[in-house]
């Protein structure tokens, strides 16, 4: 349920990162700027209202690719969207790549945070309230837009921001299926909880989002339950993959390109036993990259050590 390029509109491309833009959103930014016409004397401040809303967004989003590019990871495509904007990051399969990508978004809001208070606090030292009322109003929405854009995006809710670095933390200690099938299950009661809330204040716009973040939260967690049983398949020991450092599956999980049956790549060396062909490039399951199967590290053997000598005193 997150927006494609299929409708979106092209705007720019910086450092390699293309920004698109959804039809969607043009229709939610009329109604957002009609109902803050009475917050302002000129409808052009409540489009530019929303237009900062558009920049902290997008920097937030770019906070998020630069930093997996940081890591090694691949981030090409930002889209924005009435619900906010997703950065499309692939960053490698570690839990530290994974945390520094996904808490560089909400840092960028905490950079920005103190800028905004400052001018706030400099509109309210020159007496702004009286001499300039839409800029004063302005420069308080430009505050409650980071302070309400950072609160919302670390709510331990997968898969906002801060259900994806709690997720991160688990991850070291329970392991990359478990530790998403632990933020999924939180996430589902944090977002009950705040289904709640948005009819208990009838905000049919927090019902929306929560509706699609309950969604996610459902996807990850039957996503994890596949992914906890294929941790639990049997392994190749003897072999692990140089990116994630995993041991391959034992069985046929492997296509054939040429005769397109599936075979166990590492049982026969990478030659397909019904036409012989070699497999150039073996996938690994649990990361997704892709390489020839000499790169592909053989585990050494544990060292068997000599017991100590017994000391004669």
């Amino acid at each position: 349920m997150t927006p494609t390029r299929s409708g979106s509109i092209h705007l720019f491309k910086f450092r390699g990162i293309a920004v698109y833009v959804h039809w969607s959103w043009f229709f939610v930014a009329f109604y957002s700027i009609s109902t803050r016409v009475n917050h302002y004397t000129s409808p052009l401040w409540g489009a530019l209202e929303y237009l900062a809303l558009f920049f902290i967004v997008l920097l937030h989003e770019f906070g998020h690719a630069l930093a997996c590019r940081q890591v090694g990871g691949q981030a090409d495509q930002i889209i924005l969207w009435p619900l906010g904007g997703v950065a499309y990051v692939d960053p490698p399969e570690r839990p530290g790549a994974v945390l520094w990508s996904i808490a560089a978004g909400p840092l960028v809001n905490v950079v920005l945070l103190p800028v905004a208070w400052l001018l706030q606090a400099w509109m309210h030292a020159i007496g702004g309230a009286q001499l300039y009322p839409n800029l004063t109003s302005f420069v308080y929405a430009l505050f409650m837009i980071n302070l309400g854009l950072l609160i919302f995006n670390l709510l331990p809710i997968y898969p906002l921001d801060g259900g994806q670095i709690l997720r991160s933390l688990l991850w070291y200690f329970l392991g990359p299926a478990r530790s998403l099938l632990a933020v999924a299950a939180i996430g589902f009661i944090g977002g009950l909880g705040l289904l709640g809330l948005a009819v208990w204040i009838r905000s049919l716009w927090i019902g929306i989002m929560v509706l699609f973040l309950l969604v996610n939260c459902w996807r990850s967690f039957r996503e994890a339950r596949l992914f906890r049983q294929q941790e639990l398949l049997p392994r190749r020991s003897e072999w692990q993959c140089s990116s994630c450092q995993r041991a391959p599956l034992e069985g046929r999980y492997w296509l054939c390109h040429t005769c397109l049956h599936v075979f166990d790549v590492f049982a026969g060396q990478g030659v397909c036993p019904h036409c012989n062909s070699y497999l150039s490039l073996v996938t690994c399951p649990d990361c997704g990259d892709a390489r020839g199967l000499l790169l592909w590290r053989p585990r050494r053997p544990p060292e068997i050590k000599a017991p100590p000598a017994a000391l004669d005193l």
